[in-house]
């Protein structure tokens, strides 16, 4: 069974940093892409990074690149997303998954997820 936990989420003031982590589970960790995605209240769910498999190249969506780096430890079946210089609009429920390439667009691998972390960043 395919599972995904994410933890680390919270309230921050605008520039200021978080780490989230996810623990994933039920499928081969290390030989799959996997990706970070957000979520704000009547919008799509929106891919912010993703890593391919065995730790190979990060990329990032326009809004997010130079502020998030995103990393793997297969050896935890762990993702993080580090993000720094944080800004109000970056406010959103985060979640991971795996990522599969449908005609070569990045899409998520998997139909469940997990509970999500919440972000709020606000003064």
């Amino acid at each position: 069974q395919v599972q995904f936990v994410e933890s680390g989420g919270g309230l921050v003031q605008p520039g200021g940093s978080l780490r989230l982590s996810c623990v994933a589970s039920g499928f081969p960790f290390s030989s799959t892409g996997i990706g970070w995605f957000r979520q704000t209240p009547g919008k799509e769910r929106e891919l912010v990074a993703r890593l391919t498999n065995f730790g190979g190249s990060a990329v990032y969506a326009d809004s997010v690149k130079g502020r998030f780096t995103i990393s793997r430890d297969n050896g935890k079946n762990t993702v993080y997303l580090q993000m720094s210089s944080l800004k109000v609009e970056d406010t959103a429920v985060y979640y991971c998954n795996a990522i599969t390439l449908v005609d070569w667009v990045p899409t998520p691998r998997f139909g469940s997820w997990g509970q999500g972390t919440q972000v709020t960043v606000s003064s």
